[in-house]
């Protein structure tokens, strides 16, 4: 039998998770073999490892989860590892024949036939795909009305979850938190405080062109909100203004590609389903790759500064630990694009989706387990993998203490 070790740190630890769509199962993977090391070392009760929380689209509903059952961080991950060994695309958005007419193929249409088809019909769909279903499965599943508890009984400090909006063009990260944290405000983004709803997981998983935007309110007035990977140069920002000192970050694709050439998909022109997966790649990895650069230049500089002058600054080092796919999420993600219904899969062909070019498009929408449990195993054996670099950030032994009831008897006499 092994003895409980207290949680050995007391440096606000951040957790960031970013966006992605179907490729957020990845982070599950990453959570759940946290959890294991974590009870490995033998650190006491299922207490959260991570008091501030900042999530972006996908990464909105798993941070949401877990802040909103903070007491209990084991039993969370175990939550969603479930949902999203489980998940089918119909738990997402109208994926049959009817759904997929109402909404895509009368999209596609009218970005063919143009203004006349739009005249005539007085047809304006506001997105590719109709997330109704999404919606329906956060209202049961997210239970935000647990999270101003989770606050006050000290189980979190923050949780933050970012939009874009169309309205005012502004990168906008509505936090809720304990009382010491303050809004920001930065060049073209901004946060404020908010009472965190399922709208706003809504407004921040609305990839663009795919699900329809969210109408929330901003200082007194409705806005137009999207997908919050939009626009977010600064991903890690949350986290560091919301008070944490080092910071887990786990991606949803790869942060770098290795140094041989790739072959081309394709030689012909690029279909439309290859420019939006580049499209939609751009908008959830690459700000992503830049922030955690722009935070190493600033650790290296601070490094190099004497104390005196060190002290003078408002800048503080920041420890970072990135996890992200060791493999090409596109690659995996065309071994399964014949698990999406045959609605779906005619939809995709229809703008160039299937086959190895359309991967990209499809990897954000193959919310169907066989593609939701691959990455969860990925996600789980990438962190596993690097046991000794998780067990250093966090400051765990390698090995729990052994019980010694001896030992604690003579420690409890001493006492």
């Amino acid at each position: 039998m092994q003895a409980s070790a207290a949680e050995p740190r007391a440096a606000p630890t951040g957790l960031i998770l970013t966006g992605g769509g179907a490729r957020a199962a990845y982070q599950i993977g990453v959570l759940a073999a946290i959890a294991q090391l974590r009870r490995d070392a033998g650190v006491a009760g299922g207490s959260n490892p991570f008091p501030i929380i900042a999530g972006t689209s996908a990464g909105a509903i798993n941070a949401a989860t877990i802040a909103c059952q903070a007491d209990d961080f084991d039993a969370a991950v175990d939550g969603l590892m479930y949902l999203w060994q489980n998940i089918h695309v119909d738990q997402v958005y109208a994926a049959d024949s009817l759904g997929v007419i109402r909404t895509g193929a009368r999209w596609v249409t009218l970005m063919s036939l143009g203004w006349a088809l739009a005249r005539w019909t007085r047809s304006h769909p506001t997105s590719l795909l109709n997330n109704a279903p999404l919606g329906e499965l956060l209202r049961r599943w997210v239970r935000l009305d647990r999270l101003e508890a989770m606050l006050n009984a000290g189980h979190m400090q923050a949780l933050a979850i970012s939009g874009s909006s169309y309205s005012s063009g502004q990168h906008v990260t509505f936090f809720q938190a304990r009382e010491e944290a303050q809004p920001w405000q930065r060049s073209q983004r901004l946060a404020v405080r908010a009472r965190l709803s399922t709208e706003h997981l809504l407004a921040s998983a609305a990839i663009p062109f795919i699900f329809p935007a969210q109408l929330l309110e901003l200082d007194g007035q409705a806005e137009w909100f999207g997908d919050g990977s939009m626009r977010q140069s600064a991903p890690i920002s949350p986290a560091v203004h919301l008070g944490a000192e080092r910071i887990l970050v786990i991606g949803a694709g790869r942060m770098s590609e290795p140094g041989d050439r790739r072959a081309p998909t394709t030689t012909g022109h690029p279909s439309l389903a290859q420019i939006a997966g580049h499209a939609l790649s751009n908008i959830f990895l690459d700000a992503l790759a830049v922030d955690i650069e722009r935070l190493q230049r600033v650790n290296n500089t601070l490094g190099l500064l004497p104390p005196e002058l060190r002290a003078r600054t408002p800048l503080r080092p920041i420890e970072v630990l990135v996890i992200a796919p060791s493999r090409r999420i596109d690659d995996l993600a065309a071994e399964h694009q014949a698990s999406l219904p045959p609605a779906m899969r005619a939809m995709l062909r229809g703008v160039g989706g299937s086959g190895a070019g359309g991967a990209a498009l499809t990897s954000y929408l193959l919310f169907e387990p066989p593609f939701t449990n691959e990455l969860i195993n990925l996600g789980m054996s990438d962190t596993l993998a690097r046991r000794s670099e998780v067990q250093r950030f966090f400051g765990w032994p390698a090995e729990a203490p052994v019980n010694d009831p001896a030992a604690r008897r003579r420690a409890s006499q001493a006492a």
